[in-house]
């Protein structure tokens, strides 16, 4: 069972599979030119092609020492980072910690021996003004106007 395309779809779809075989086709052609100008320089100008080729070698040899530089300062740089992390961050988070602990102790203390006892001392002064207020009356309104 097979769903029927309108023409146009299968026009459409049959313009792109030429417009990608037409690419490849021309990106071989390309290909297949560029490696026949190599073979063609080769043969014809041999020395020169030697002396590039040395030339290429060389700046390559360069560039593999400017690299092997270039990742023993990145090592460095790395050696430094974790000396750094463990001599200077980790007892700096240690102290911190330790800060820490101490404020906990201590806001527990202040929370047991100070506010506690305020409360308490308030609640009680609270309650006695309120009785007070309910055995004799309000003092404001006792007020003549």
């Amino acid at each position: 069972m097979s769903i029927e395309l309108p023409q146009t779809e299968k026009r459409k779809k049959l313009i792109s599979n030429l417009y990608v075989t037409l690419a490849v086709v021309a990106v071989l052609a390309i290909v297949g030119l560029f490696i026949g100008l190599i073979v063609w320089v080769a043969q014809n100008w041999a020395t020169e092609v030697e002396v590039i080729r040395d030339i290429f070698i060389i700046a390559l040899a360069i560039e593999s020492c400017l690299f092997g530089i270039v990742l023993i300062f990145l090592l460095i740089s790395l050696i430094r980072l974790i000396n750094m992390i463990e001599f200077e961050i980790k007892p700096i988070l240690e102290q911190t910690n330790e800060t820490v602990s101490t404020l906990r102790g201590t806001t527990t203390f202040v929370s047991q021996k100070v506010v506690k006892p305020v409360a308490k001392a308030t609640g009680y002064l609270v309650g006695f003004k309120r009785g007070v207020a309910v055995l004799l009356g309000n003092p404001r309104r006792n007020l003549p106007d």
